[in-house]
């Protein structure tokens, strides 16, 4: 299990990665956080919508109410270009954290 800490500080990146992929709704933010982590993740509600109102506030992403293809009404959020731009600086900010520990632990002990 990842610590409460990690899966904090890596909320994010992660939600600005996803946007950056392309538009998307809640429930397909933390579906795509649980596939992409093989399941380590797994985000709640109540984890990511601080996350991605947060974001909206900062003005790195925009929601817009849409209909789904099943007709409901959902919010999908989409970054923008300050938000891409924040994507680069997160980036590398995780990049530099990983060849730090990577370096410490040594590269076969990450590849595990």
């Amino acid at each position: 299990m990842i610590s409460k800490d990690l899966v904090a500080a890596s909320a994010r990146p992660l939600v600005l990665a996803i946007l950056e992929k392309g538009e998307s709704y809640g429930y397909a933010i933390i579906q795509d956080v649980r596939s992409l982590s093989g399941g380590e993740l797994a985000w709640s509600d109540g984890m990511l919508y601080p996350v991605l109102h947060r974001l909206e506030k900062e003005g790195l992403i925009k929601a817009t109410w849409k209909m789904s293809d099943e007709g409901r009404r959902r919010r999908y959020y989409k970054v923008n270009r300050r938000g891409s731009r924040a994507l680069v600086a997160e980036r590398r900010q995780w990049m530099a954290v990983h060849t730090t520990l990577s370096r410490l632990w040594g590269a076969e002990t990450c590849s595990t």
